[in-house]
């Protein structure tokens, strides 16, 4: 069977246009409702099951959304979903003396636009940077509601406060570093290997096309 071209004078598909084309039909449905539906398990996951405090998959998850999904606004409903989920849970069975605290939800929907920067450039450097981007993001946000309102640790309102209030939270923020460099590798890394496996079987469809 060969391949045949509206235009006759047209040249064939080199290989480089051909793995453009594999990659590009690759991710063109991606992702999938059964990768939403494991993003959003495995992030809440990540936060129900014993955990360092704020070392989850859920900002990862923001990055790794903004950088490969078409639907953009699945970027943003897939963590938020997650948080959504286990907030109810954690709410429910673990902390029901707590009340939530919806700030976080205006945080991480702000990690989801870093991870749309890295579309094209997944690579290690600007993944990892990103990765500590979307910690400091969410550790100025956070800790700086938590001064404005208290959330039952009450700071000075002074610039002495806020302060106190930021060093209180490094140990805090060092964990959700942790949980952004080791998710954000397992997910980019998974992402990235996939698409190395789609090319190399590109050689043998392309083979298969002209036979």
């Amino acid at each position: 069977m060969s391949h045949t071209s509206n235009n006759p004078y047209e040249a064939p598909l080199t290989a480089n246009q051909l793995d453009g084309t594999s990659s590009v039909a690759a991710l063109k449905n991606f992702p999938s409702a059964f990768t939403v539906a494991a993003l959003i398990i495995g992030a809440a996951a990540t936060r129900l099951a014993p955990h360092w405090w704020n070392l989850t998959a859920v900002g990862a998850v923001c990055l790794f959304g903004g950088a490969y999904f078409n639907r953009r606004w699945l970027a943003f409903l897939v963590p938020l979903a997650a948080l959504a989920i286990s907030d109810v849970l954690l709410q429910t069975f673990v902390y029901p003396q707590y009340g939530p605290n919806y700030f976080k939800y205006v945080c991480f929907a702000l990690t989801v636009p870093l991870g749309m920067l890295l579309r094209g450039r997944t690579t290690l450097l600007p993944v990892g940077s990103a990765a500590i981007g979307a910690t400091i993001l969410f550790f100025l946000l956070s800790n700086f509601e938590v001064w404005l309102s208290g959330h039952g640790n009450r700071y000075p309102l002074s610039p002495a406060g806020l302060v106190a209030c930021y060093i209180a939270a490094l140990p805090f923020s060092l964990n959700m570093l942790y949980g952004n460099l080791l998710f954000s590798g397992l997910l980019f890394g998974a992402m990235e290997t996939y698409k190395s496996r789609q090319r190399l079987l590109l050689p043998a469809r392309g083979k298969a096309m002209v036979a």
